[in-house]
């Protein structure tokens, strides 16, 4: 029987598709584009380190990471890990695992770099709370106000005679609902609705810029009334569009002016240059007829800047500059005396948004199921109860995941944040989730953690 993240894996070879699509489009891409690429070369100072002890681990307590993490490669569910581990600011174990390609043998390393396809999200989130603070969007906006294509949206109400039943949306779409995937928006690969399989019909992620893309969402009709559900969609690819009208910059431009290079995320952008190369790793599949793993289908590295750079998914990075991202989340906005945001704004992004009627509609994809006990604010998932969310993290905890299994959480009440990436998409039978693993050892070497 197929595991979940198998049948997501399979479920989501589209997505990969119609993002391939838009990348073969950077080669057409426009001069003004192509002059954004750059190929920056950086010195940072070295991560702020402390001793596990020194931050309230009970000592040797996280050495259980190594044994958990080496276990999941021994077994070969995995090629590669990075993990890593901060608290009060200071990070207290940051280790590779593994192998970064299993054919030519190259090692994991620290600074290994890899897809983190939906840890784009958060990402997008954080630029768009930026041009909020500027005042050029409000929550209660309609997108319609900032994307006049979208003034005439339907709601697809069911079907007579063959042909689509299309109705008034009982009110405008918001931009808050725009923030937290539920103003009626889909992907098209995780369902087989009516709407679905218009979305992969139109192919709104192959379009060759934002624009086009907008273009070809405008005539589809929403999936379902809006605030009433969470159906993961590209919400955040509409999120990039708006960060490109509201700021005059492309997508690109901005996060690497405002964000990345502020930040100091060097080695985070939407393709690998060539002089990092050797540093990407291979993204990894469960191969059914070799009983292992081989490299995904489709799957090889960006190496220029895509027409259509995907809020949802697009993004490269490594968990030493995605670590400098939570901080400064965890934070309150500011990181080395650098500020993002302003505090209050990070919060409205950890606060649930989900109506009641959205919590209690079993809406949800994988491990984000979506009820009293498990929320989602702006690009983020929340955890309202852990115990009831049956996650082991402390309370308000907000989190996102990536495709090929990249995965964070920061934790506020524990002053906590992890990271970790790997490069495989879906599932392996019989193993293990990573993800638990590293919580439970985590939460386990706390000394006193707060639930």
């Amino acid at each position: 029987m197929l595991t979940f993240l198998e049948t997501l894996m399979m479920r989501t070879r589209l997505v990969a598709r119609l993002l391939g699509v838009a990348l073969v489009a950077a080669a057409m891409a426009p001069p003004a584009l192509h002059a954004q690429r750059r190929t920056p070369v950086a010195t940072l100072a070295p991560l702020p380190q402390a001793t596990p002890e020194s931050v309230g681990f009970a000592p040797g307590a996280l050495d259980k990471m190594d044994e958990g993490m080496q276990g999941l490669v021994d077994q070969k569910h995995l090629a590669g890990i990075v993990t890593l581990v901060a608290r009060r600011g200071k990070v207290v174990q940051h280790k590779a695992y593994g192998m970064q390609d299993l054919d030519q043998q190259v090692p994991m390393k620290t600074d290994t770099i890899a897809r983190i396809y939906s840890m784009t999200k958060p990402v997008a989130g954080v630029a768009m709370m930026m041009l909020y603070e500027e005042g050029k969007w409000q929550p209660s906006d309609p997108i319609a106000k900032h994307i006049p294509e979208f003034a005439n949206l339907k709601v697809y109400a069911g079907e007579k005679d063959g042909a689509p039943i299309l109705e008034a949306p009982a009110h405008p779409p918001t931009m808050a609902e725009l923030m937290s995937h539920s103003a009626g928006f889909t992907y098209g690969a995780f369902g087989n609705t009516p709407v679905d399989k218009l979305y992969r019909a139109a192919n709104p992620l192959g379009a060759p810029s934002l624009q086009a893309m907008i273009d070809r969402l405008a005539p589809l009709p929403l999936l379902y009334q809006p605030g009433t559900r969470w159906v993961y969609s590209v919400s955040v690819d509409i999120q990039g569009y708006l960060v490109e009208k509201l700021s005059g910059k492309t997508f690109p431009e901005f996060l690497r002016t405002r964000l990345f290079e502020p930040l100091g995320m060097v080695d985070t952008a939407f393709y690998v240059p060539a002089e990092k190369l050797s540093r990407a790793a291979t993204i990894y599949a469960y191969d059914k007829a070799k009983g292992g793993l081989a490299p995904a289908p489709g799957e090889s590295v960006v190496t220029s800047l895509p027409g259509l750079a995907s809020g949802g998914g697009g993004l490269y990075s490594t968990a030493a500059d995605y670590f400098r991202f939570a901080q400064m989340l965890l934070n309150g906005g500011e990181l080395d005396g650098k500020r993002i945001l302003k505090k209050a704004s990070v919060d409205m992004m950890r606060t649930n948004v989900l109506s009641e009627t959205a919590l209690n509609s079993k809406s949800g994809i994988g491990p984000a199921q979506f009820s009293p006990a498990q929320g989602f604010g702006y690009d983020f998932a929340i955890v309202l109860d852990p115990v009831a969310a049956k996650r082991q993290v402390g309370k308000g905890s907000y989190w996102w995941w990536g495709i090929a299994g990249t995965w964070f959480w920061i934790d506020p009440a524990n002053d906590l944040v992890t990271i970790g990436i790997i490069q495989r998409r879906g599932g392996f039978p019989g193993a293990v989730n990573h993800e638990d693993v590293s919580r439970k050892v985590v939460y386990e070497a706390l000394t006193n953690p707060s639930r």
